[in-house]
């Protein structure tokens, strides 16, 4: 063990040659006094050991505080319940228990919630399943399913809502039981939105936008919650009327569907139709239109006319009279096969009648005697 009084310095410096300690004084005091527990009456092997042994639960306790976040993870350091910071990846260290605690958890892990129904057995019984996606046998829930759509219609809708965490403070304290809360928060959001959509159109093309709003409406509510979670999709599985009246359903449908195809055909040959006796009323309208102007323009034609022979007769009254009478008789007597001779053609003159096949005109012509 070591001697106080004959020990020296790797200098040859005597331990209490100067009034100020060194670091190896300190160094060797201690040990000085360690091994003179053991030269002590009072010491026990017991003591020694129970020394060392909380020694080493003391360097075990502090090296507990050592932990490490792996890629994908964060930690919730909290310190006697009150959260105080949030750890990333990599190696980390926390006051030990009972000072600080640390919860890690995957942030990045997608989480499904399913609502009307169960991929997995419920409480050891799947008696009531039906066949989905693939060959999966699915639990329903019609608790869960059945909803009333806007045209006061039962619709039985399957759907599933996959989240992740954003902020691990607000997931961790800000809601209990949050699984829960999503799943409640989806069937409250979808029974809204169908609520003002129409079965037909939820059946057909409704379904991408009743995913949208359904989506954008569960996520306000979460945020109003303050959650700490994002939702990064929601798809509709099946929509369908309850099994118990699908096959009236389907009939209705049916029938539905041959009444519009009734009334598309009715529309198509109305829409071919129309326009044919469109165009020919409007052909109609301009000829006759036509016709007016015609008659209208050939009777002012044939009053200025009037008018003008009129003025001409008022002005020369017998020479227009002879004229009009000359005019008249040319137009009676043209296609005639009438001659007339007047007396006094016979006694000077022979009469020698030329008769044109072609035209039937007739040429008197007289020759002098001598």
């Amino acid at each position: 063990m070591f001697d106080d009084k004959n020990y020296k310095s790797p200098w040859g410096k005597p331990l209490n040659s100067s009034n100020k300690d060194t670091f190896e004084d300190i160094l060797r005091k201690r040990a000085s006094k360690f091994g003179n527990i053991f030269k002590d009456k009072k010491f026990s092997p017991n003591k020694a050991l129970f020394s060392l042994l909380g020694i080493i639960i003391l360097i075990l306790w502090l090296v507990s505080g050592l932990y490490i976040v792996n890629e994908g993870e964060q930690a919730a350091v909290t310190r006697f319940g009150k959260f105080v910071r949030t750890a990333t990846a990599g190696p980390n260290y926390h006051l030990p228990v009972p000072f600080e605690e640390v919860q890690v958890v995957n942030v990045e892990h997608s989480q499904k919630e399913e609502i009307g129904f169960r991929s997995s057995i419920i409480n050891g019984k799947n008696n009531n399943y039906v066949k989905i996606t693939g060959n999966d046998k699915l639990t329903l829930i019609p608790q869960e399913s059945l909803m009333l759509t806007g045209d006061e219609n039962i619709v039985d809708i399957n759907f599933f809502v996959q989240w992740h965490i954003t902020n691990l403070k607000d997931y961790l304290f800000n809601i209990s039981g949050i699984k829960d809360t999503v799943k409640s928060a989806a069937e409250s959001a979808m029974r809204e939105v169908i609520g003002n959509t129409p079965i037909a159109v939820a059946q057909t093309e409704g379904r991408a936008k009743i995913e949208q709003e359904t989506k954008k409406l569960l996520q306000n509510t979460l945020d109003k919650y303050q959650s700490g979670i994002i939702i990064e999709n929601l798809h509709l599985l099946k929509v369908d009327p309850p099994s118990e009246v699908i096959a009236a359903f389907r009939d209705v449908q049916t029938a539905r569907a041959d009444k519009e195809r009734q009334i598309n055909q009715a529309e198509s040959y109305r829409n071919d139709i129309l326009p044919k006796a469109r165009g020919e009323a409007a052909k109609m309208i301009q000829e006759a239109e036509g016709y007016k102007s015609d008659v209208v323009e050939r009777a002012k034609g044939e009053s200025s006319r009037f008018l003008e022979i009129y003025k001409q007769y008022a002005s020369a009254k017998d020479v227009t009279k002879k004229r009009m009478y000359l005019e008249t008789m040319e137009e009676i007597l043209e296609n005639s096969t009438k001659f007339v001779i007047g007396d006094d053609a016979g006694k000077s003159v022979v009469p020698y009648l030329l008769l044109n096949k072609d035209n039937n005109k007739v040429i008197n012509s007289a020759e002098n005697e001598g």
